[in-house]
């Protein structure tokens, strides 16, 4: 057998190794470049060094907060970077929903009638923010106005809180998910940038977290909203800057759940004790 046949028979042994050890992805053979802000690279296991000539990352306008949840590989370098310098560039909340009507890095914009930014009132003092827009909030340009966003607002109506005075409202994605569907990491990680933004913009004193994508996703949390709702915790919003938040159930949730209403009445009143207490 000749040096050439043994080596070619050595990488395919290793390779059918691997096949037995349970690998099924490809790796690339030099580190993907991710760019993230000087808070994120603090955050973040260090990565390995990058090949010579490899892009350098770029300065950012300022530093943005640890995006959680982004999937390994699932968001292209540019569009990541691109999400956080345009959401570091916008200095008031008009600046931020064009920025966000500018960018192009997702296809989401491609199946979506609207971008979906936020509604009621932002210096109210308590930001709500959900997962994603559905059919309805597609179709008007606002969040949670179909059924479940008509539940919300008896439910906080029922402890005083009206969205034209009470609270300020968003959601993760802008763009509607094709189908309705889950949100993927990649998506959350790919538009955190611009929530953590918003709410920097905003300037809330706590925030309200509907269902387990705003909740794992803001919590940097692996636990599901059953295990994360019921209590306030911290959540970063931009670098040493934290705000208390409340996980609490998604109300499209209770409407196939409603034996659930009873837990999320649980976290109203604890909202509504807390606003008091302040």
């Amino acid at each position: 057998m000749t040096a050439e046949a043994e080596t070619q028979a050595a990488l395919l042994a290793a390779l059918r190794l691997q096949l037995d050890w349970g690998a099924d992805e490809a790796l690339a053979l030099a580190p993907l470049n991710r760019t993230l802000p000087r808070a994120v690279a603090r955050a973040m296991e260090p990565a390995p060094a990058a090949e010579p000539g490899a892009r350098p990352a770029q300065p950012l306008a300022q530093p943005l907060a640890r995006p959680a949840l982004v999937a390994r590989g699932a968001v292209a370098p540019p569009a990541a970077t691109r999400a956080a310098e345009l959401a570091a560039g916008a200095h008031t909340l008009a600046e931020l929903q064009a920025a966000m009507a500018s960018f192009d890095g997702s296809t989401l914009r491609e199946t979506a009638t609207n971008l979906v930014f936020a509604d009621g009132t932002p210096d109210a003092g308590l930001m709500l923010i959900g997962e994603a827009p559905g059919a309805d909030e597609d179709r008007l340009g606002r969040p949670f106005v179909g059924v479940s966003g008509q539940l919300l607002d008896r439910m906080l109506a029922s402890i005083g809180l009206a969205r034209e005075t009470g609270f300020y409202i968003t959601n993760i994605l802008p763009f509607r998910p094709p189908g309705n569907r889950t949100p993927t990491d990649a998506e959350i990680g790919l538009f955190l940038p611009f929530v953590l933004r918003h709410i920097a913009l905003a300037k809330p004193r706590r925030l309200v977290l509907l269902g387990g994508v705003s909740a794992k996703a803001l919590l940097r949390a692996k636990d599901g909203i059953t295990r994360l709702r019921g209590r306030w915790r911290e959540v970063m919003v931009e670098e040493e800057s934290t705000l208390p938040a409340l996980a609490t159930l998604h109300p499209a949730y209770l409407l196939r759940n409603p034996a659930a209403k009873r837990d999320a009445w649980a976290d109203l009143l604890l909202l509504r004790r807390t606003l008091d207490g302040e």
